[in-house]
Order: structure tokens, then C-alpha cells, then sequence
């Protein structure tokens, strides 16, 4: 086990200076976003058709620094046609590039449709009644999701890159339930990318998820979540407050350690080991509390030595 960075939160220095910013963090592995929501600052799908910017971007690369993934976390089920395209189009061309680069994992989302074919924004349905959400929802996966994820996949084994959905509430994958559903259809392709903190404010065990899921992790996110049971009774878990509400919402997100300690830590690492995942620990920073500074440097202390306490080795009998 790892730990890297998810480099957006750096998206003001160039990707030489990042680097060097985390070698003195004792890292040396990046995840790396190629376009939609997470923006293109260090990674850009220009490079297919440009081998000079290629080869730059190797050159920058070639000190012992290692790519866990890239990321074009988008909504390619989204209703406006046009966006979806976009979306699409930045998914296909990052699994292209990835292959060029011999990268094998892609991080994205599963995208969440309209209500019908003449929405004009996403619908995500939370509820089974009134009866119209469970025709919604039928209508979701069997005349947009299936569809387009099995072609998708299809594409990405292709190329021999699989692709790792970000299990987020607001699209159709936000649950280990809702992952398997997807990976039955789309098939061994695609997985998750393993993000606790989207499951700590949904009641769901981080690490109970880890055995759920065993074998269809392909990447792991860093990140931590904070509940607040004094806002819990009255605002529940859906809390559609702005992120930089914090005193009034029920859960914000964390640096790593400050919702969840060194010890939830260390078993959920160890649990991730013991269930056959043993890569990076990625580190998204999304602390409205914390500036990115602080907070990677705090994640990154703090996951350094819950992984190094964690390594194994040889038991004295073998």
C-alpha cells in the first residue's frame, strides 16, 4: 500500500512543482484529471495528438514518479445532449491516453439521466414512492444506463484499461448495492473507486462496503467525513446546504483523521489488504475547514504512518 495524491487541489502550480511538493511529503504517486468536473490543470487529452507534449509530460515524470489513475470524474448520462457528449468524448479520449501512457485504471462517475427523454437536468431518485420514481428509475437503467455502459466498458477493455466509478450520491452509482448493479451489466471492466467518505454520511460501514465489494476495487480515494449530531436530528443526511455551511450542516468532508482516527484508519487499510486491495491510498482534499496546504500536508503525515505501520511482514514460521 501507498499513498498518493489527487493532484486538483495543487491546480495552481505547474506539474513540475507539484512533484517536488510531494517528494518532501515523501510521496510519489499522483492521480491526475484529464477534464470535466475536476478540470485538466496537469494532464491534458491534447497530449494524443501532440508527441512533443507527450514527451514533455513523460520528461516531467521521469524521477520515480508513478501514475495511480487518471480521472474525468462527468456526467456522460447527462440530459442536455450536448453535455453528454462532452463528457463522453473527454471519458473516451482519457481511457486512450491512458493506454499510451500504460496507465490501467480510469476514475469516473456513473453519470445519473433525466426523468424522460426530454429532461434538461439529472434526476436522482432516493425514493421508492410515489410510484412515478420507480418508473423513473426503471427508465434510467434500462433505456440510458445499460446502454451506454456496456458499450463504454466494452471500449475500455478494449484499450486494457478498467474503469473505476466513484461510488457519489446525485448519480446512479452512490451505493456498493448500486456498484454491483453496474458492474453486472457493464461487466469485470468496470469497478470502484473506493471514496469513505461518501459513505460515512449515508450510514453505510466503510469497511463492512470494503468486504461487499471484494474484488471490484480498483482505486481508493482518501478522504475523511465529519458528522454533527447536534444538526443531524434536524436537517438528516440529505443536507442540501452549501459545503461552506459548516456550523449549520449535518456532515461536512475532512482531512483524513479529522472525522475518523489513526485506528478506524489502520483497520480500514488493513481490511482493503486483507480483501486484495493493496495499491494507493489516493488523497482528495475537500476541507472547507483546512486550506489545501494544510490539509495535504496533515493527510499525508497522517497516512505515512498509518501505512507504514501497516506494511507486512514475514511471520518468524514462514
Amino acid at each position: 500500500m501507498r499513498v498518493g495524491v489527487f493532484t486538483p487541489l495543487l491546480s495552481q502550480l505547474p506539474l513540475a512543482a507539484v512533484l517536488k511538493k510531494l517528494a518532501a511529503l515523501q510521496i510519489n504517486t499522483v492521480e491526475l484529471a484529464t477534464g470535466n468536473y475536476p478540470g485538466d490543470a496537469h494532464c491534458k487529452l491534447s497530449m494524443l495528438e501532440d508527441a512533443a507534449a507527450l514527451a514533455e509530460f513523460q520528461k516531467v515524470l521521469d524521477h520515480g514518479v508513478t501514475i495511480s489513475a487518471l480521472s474525468c470524474h462527468g456526467n456522460a448520462l447527462h440530459p442536455d445532449k450536448a453535455r453528454a457528449k462532452q463528457d463522453r468524448e473527454v471519458s473516451r479520449k482519457t481511457i486512450l491516453l491512458a493506454e499510451k501512457l500504460g496507465i490501467s485504471v480510469v476514475v469516473d462517475f456513473s453519470g445519473c439521466p433525466g426523468d424522460s427523454p426530454h429532461a434538461t437536468a439529472p434526476n436522482w431518485v432516493t425514493c421508492p414512492w410515489p410510484p412515478d420514481y420507480l418508473k423513473v428509475l426503471d427508465w434510467q437503467w434500462s433505456e440510458v444506463v445499460t446502454p451506454y455502459w456496456i458499450e463504454h466498458a466494452k471500449f475500455a477493455a478494449d484499450h486494457g484499461v478498467k474503469i473505476a466509478i466513484e461510488m457519489h450520491p446525485g448519480f446512479v452509482v452512490y451505493s456498493p448495492e448500486t456498484m454491483l448493479r453496474l458492474r453486472s451489466v457493464a461487466g469485470p471492466s468496470v469497478g470502484c473507486n473506493f471514496d469513505p467518505s461518501h459513505l460515512f454520511w449515508q450510514s453505510i460501514d466503510p469497511i463492512a462496503a470494503v468486504r461487499v465489494l471484494e474484488g471490484a476495487i480498483f482505486h481508493v480515494h482518501a478522504k475523511d467525513t465529519q458528522l454533527y449530531s447536534i444538526n443531524l436530528p434536524r436537517t438528516g443526511v440529505l443536507d442540501t446546504k452549501p459545503y461552506t455551511d459548516e456550523r449549520n450542516r449535518s456532515w461536512i468532508f475532512r482531512t483524513c483523521g479529522y472525522g475518523h482516527g489513526a485506528e478506524w484508519w489502520s483497520e480500514f487499510v488493513s481490511t482493503l489488504r486483507m480483501f486484495g486491495y493493496d495499491s494507493v491510498l489516493s488523497i482528495e482534499h475537500e476541507d472547507s475547514l483546512l486550506s489545501p496546504e494544510e490539509g495535504l500536508t496533515k493527510a499525508a503525515n497522517f497516512l505515512n504512518s498509518i501505512v507504514i505501520r501497516e506494511q507486512p511482514t514475514a511471520a518468524w514460521w514462514t
